[in-house]
């Protein structure tokens, strides 16, 4: 795990800490106090500038002082600076070992709970800054690094911290009282005592609230981020994958979930192609039987996706065009004709123009379709959607807008949406296309047809996407061309 010095968050820290310790020693401690306030506080700036100096510019260059851990760097330079500290203090002013070791040991703590607050906030700018594709791993690497005996250590090293300080300074503070029986005949022992176990008792309520309060942000984001990643393949997103940052419970937890969810989205993504191939498979079969090519196949999904896309630009169907609409019309567009199978060869394949009950047959594929389809559908178990629509395809591909088609002469907007699509798809196919009986039309042609059957036989607002996309139109079947 790469450690990255967030200056700015050290250098708040070093400046609270140096506050605190110049006001512990002005105004409890009463040797620092018997010194000139300007002193102590130049005394103290000037020793938290220089641990500020080391911690940027000298402890990154030294190679064979390399800390991993930004908790154990923060402790030994602060314990360091404290020992220099007490020793000068002691040399220059003639301090007494006790307030010596008062020194060492303010600074210990504060170098604690520095260390353990710029830990935490080392975590959380990580987890926010990374980015997610270099989070996400399904294989964790390192030793397991257990988040519910991390937090009891945290909590165990707080209760020592808390009960060793206040525990040191009353056995302190009674040896001092022995030892400066004026200062206690006075009365101003009891109040240094009282004053400073005030001030020391609100410096480590500070310093542990922020210590709780960081953890508690960072098991929030770690839990947010899940939960975010989890609603997203709640609803279908099974390519995201839970960020994984560390071995630990989390860690384990979000490396299974990745592997179960690329086992979920490898089967989705095999039933999808076995569904796409089943469907192509039963298109080429009704096909096969007709006088088209399976190239049609292709042109009709590719034209009713490219109405599809302009259409949702329209006011009123943004809503109901959504990508994943879009996509399940492309999947289902094949099967419009699936039908014809069961439609007898000598009118399927007839030449000329068929009679009146020819046709009245013919008519037949419609409902023989959406039957079959339906008939699939049933047998499905779960989310079907892809069969819904091509059923409805089937049934109403041939309806028209005036009410004039079949095989239930819907009219307008009670057609379906996906039939309007498919009908106008259909039918220019069927114009650019050559067939026994006809030879292709021009693709100008087959436009001046189609205008004529706007409001007729075409819904009007799908023949205004249809121009927006003509060229598009006229592309797709360059592209496609029956072999």
């Amino acid at each position: 795990m790469n450690y990255k010095l967030n200056k700015k968050s050290i250098t708040c820290l070093y400046v609270f800490a140096a506050v605190v310790f110049a006001f512990y020693g002005v105004f409890v401690c009463p040797f620092i106090e018997s010194l000139p306030r300007g002193v102590v506080f130049f005394e103290v700036n000037m020793t938290f500038i220089l641990m500020l100096i080391s911690r940027f510019f000298v402890i990154p260059r030294l190679t064979f002082f390399s800390l991993k851990s930004s908790f154990a760097t923060e402790v030994v330079l602060f314990s360091l600076f404290g020992l220099v500290m007490s020793a000068y203090m002691g040399t220059i002013y003639g301090f007494p070992i006790e307030s010596n070791l008062k020194v060492i040991f303010g600074m210990v703590i504060l170098g604690v709970f520095t260390g353990i607050i710029t830990t935490q906030i080392r975590l959380i700018e990580r987890y926010e800054n990374m980015p997610k594709q270099f989070a996400v791993n399904t294989v964790l690497h390192g030793d397991r690094e257990s988040i519910t005996q991390q937090f009891t250590m945290l909590i165990v090293l707080l209760v020592i911290a808390l009960t060793t300080t206040l525990v040191m300074i009353a056995v302190k503070d009674l040896f001092w009282l022995e030892s400066a029986e004026n200062y206690y005949l006075s009365g101003e022992g009891k109040i240094s005592i009282i004053k400073e176990f005030i001030f020391v008792s609100f410096i480590l309520f500070l310093y542990t609230f922020s210590v709780v309060f960081l953890w508690g942000k960072k098991l929030s984001l770690i839990l947010n981020m899940k939960e975010k990643t989890l609603n997203n393949v709640a609803g279908g997103a099974l390519s995201d994958r839970l960020p994984v940052y560390n071995n630990d419970e989390f860690g384990v937890l979000a490396s299974l979930t990745n592997k179960m969810l690329s086992s979920l989205e490898e089967s989705q993504t095999e039933i999808q192609q076995t569904r796409d191939s089943a469907i192509v498979g039963l298109s080429a079969l009704a096909e096969s039987r007709d006088n088209e090519t399976g190239a049609h196949i292709l042109r009709t999904q590719e034209y009713i996706r490219v109405l599809a896309f302009d259409l949702r630009k329209k006011a009123g169907y943004s809503n109901v065009l959504t990508d994943s609409y879009i996509n399940l019309l492309f999947k289902s567009a094949p099967l419009h004709d699936v039908g014809k199978v069961g439609i007898p060869d000598a009118i399927l394949l007839k030449p000329g123009k068929l009679t009146d009950e020819e046709f009245e047959i013919m008519k037949g594929h419609a409902i023989i379709g959406a039957k079959a389809l339906e008939v699939a559908e049933s047998q499905m178990e779960g989310e079907s959607s892809f069969l819904q629509l091509a059923k409805e395809i089937a049934l109403t591909h041939h309806e028209k807008w005036n009410g004039s088609g079949y095989p239930q002469q819907l009219k307008g907007d009670d057609i379906p949406l996906s039939g309007r699509l498919m009908a106008l798809a259909d039918v220019y196919d069927a114009l650019i296309s050559k067939r026994v009986y006809k030879p292709g039309f021009s693709h100008e042609k087959a436009r001046n047809i189609i205008l004529e059957g706007k409001g007729s036989h075409f819904d009007p607002i799908i023949v205004e996407s249809f121009l927006s996309v003509e060229m598009e139109f006229k592309k797709i079947a360059e592209q496609y061309q029956d072999s």
